[in-house]
């Protein structure tokens, strides 16, 4: 099992309304994916309550081999929120594991 974990600094100021706002959507897009692309075992997306800590927004994810995180990373869906998380982000972080 493959876990894929991002995290993402939002910006204050964005086209796309307020940060709370901007956060919703961001976490609807990212869900949204779960039914698009079926290599996805498991997503979960989080909102930071505790705003001491630098990062706004979490992704937590699960793919059953390492082919299957790949074939997402590349998917037209997922590089459609890309292009819309590259709009608002301010700094971005991110690891895969491997659970055997």
């Amino acid at each position: 099992m493959i876990k894929h974990i991002v995290m993402w600094q939002i910006k204050d100021n964005t086209n796309f309304g307020s940060k709370e706002e901007v956060l919703n959507l961001a976490k609807e897009k990212i869900e949204g994916l779960r039914n698009k692309i079926s290599e996805i075992v498991y997503l979960e997306v989080g909102i930071n309550y505790n705003y001491e800590n630098a990062y706004d927004l979490v992704l937590y994810s699960e793919f059953k081999k390492d082919e299957d995180l790949k074939a997402y990373a590349v998917h037209p869906e997922h590089l459609k929120v890309v292009d819309f998380m590259k709009e608002i982000v301010v700094s971005r972080a991110s690891v895969d594991y491997e659970v055997k």
